[in-house]
């Protein structure tokens, strides 16, 4: 509200003269006084030095001109175009999420001035509305939460009872499918609003990272083992002091991608090592690669780049991934491999 009333004031402030008849005027007083000093300096140096009357006067006019015109074209665009290049970089900021960004300026210039306040006004607007998102869509999750797994454990129930017939079983099975997707896609999109609101790890504690990483091998091998997929695991022994509950989430996303677009029979390649007082983990399947499009909003949240596997997730994954290393202070990247498929390369520092 403050950003909205600063903004109005500053609207209705009268502008005597615009932003380009002021910068019009600058530049003609100086190309006067850039002629005036010339023509000064050129009869002293004549005083001064009586040789320098074999440089016709307009040479010399024209060569100090030039000078002092370049000197002070220097000063005014850092006066006018100074802003620009602070606005462009706080709109930067605002693409990357940053909505609490705020831009201030010790400009005269009612223009500017104006521009800056419109640019915090819709800062704040932003943010306002990111904050109401975000605040729905937990709130909505919560809600949803409760009523599924209640539809879940009735399913469960039928399930179990007698003489269901093959038809009625087959029905069962897609509701507790669907219901599973349902309560999949809850979770992640509650921890999902948990990490963007938090600003540091929390409950961490030192833990063997390499075994953590081999027990979600063996906890997705329900989804391995039917495509008859082979691992290449070498793995340091490696420890971490970290959230442990929350990085599972990192190797279980990375390695269920990995298993659901490798082919049947293929080779998933895991690595973990120190390098430079760096934690680096390497995934790598033999699938079908990222295409360019992929690339571009690989992390971005409900982006799914396979629709033919769009059953098997809810496009949740790779941004829940993304978020919790840049938690951790780490990085995330994706590439394809010369030889086919792709490679995901996580890197953590070393607490």
């Amino acid at each position: 509200m403050k950003e909205h009333e600063r903004f109005q004031k500053v609207r209705k402030e009268k502008i005597k003269f615009s932003l380009r008849t002021r910068m019009t005027v600058l530049v003609g007083i100086v190309v006067l006084f850039s002629i005036l000093i010339s023509f000064g300096i050129s009869k002293l140096l004549e005083w001064l030095l009586p040789t320098s009357t074999s440089i016709p006067l307009l040479i010399q006019l024209n060569i100090f001109s030039l000078v002092i015109a370049i000197i002070a074209t220097h000063f005014l665009s850092k006066m006018f175009f100074d802003p620009i290049k602070e606005l462009r970089l706080g709109m930067q900021k605002i693409a990357d999420g940053k909505f609490d960004t705020r831009l201030e300026t010790k400009s005269n210039s009612e223009e500017i001035q104006e521009l800056f306040a419109g640019f915090n006004m819709m800062a704040g607007e932003l943010g306002a509305t990111e904050i109401l998102q975000t605040d729905f869509v937990s709130n909505v999750s919560h809600e949803f939460k409760t009523p599924i797994n209640a539809i879940e454990g009735y399913t469960m129930l039928l399930q179990s009872t007698e003489n269901i017939d093959e038809t009625e079983n087959e029905y069962i099975e897609k509701i507790l499918f669907n219901t599973r997707r349902l309560s999949s896609l809850v979770s992640n999109i509650l921890l999902l609003s948990k990490l963007e609101n938090q600003s540091i790890q929390t409950h961490r504690e030192k833990y063997a990272l390499d075994e953590q990483i081999r027990e979600d091998i063996l906890a997705l091998e329900s989804l391995w083992e039917p495509k008859d997929i082979e691992f290449d695991v070498d793995l340091d022994t490696v420890r971490y002091y970290g959230n442990k509950n929350v990085l599972h989430h990192v190797w279980s996303n990375l390695l269920s991608n990995a298993i659901k677009f490798s082919p049947n029979g293929g080779t998933i390649k895991m690595r973990l090592y120190k390098e430079n007082e760096r934690i680096v983990f390497i995934i790598e399947d033999n699938g079908p690669g990222l295409s360019e499009e992929a690339k571009k909003h690989l992390f971005d949240k409900f982006y799914q780049a396979d629709t033919s596997h769009k059953e098997e997730g809810n496009g949740l994954g790779l941004a829940l991934v993304k978020n919790i290393i840049s938690l951790c202070d780490g990085e995330i990247s994706a590439e394809n491999i010369k030889c086919g498929g792709c490679r995901f390369t996580v890197t953590l520092p070393i607490n």
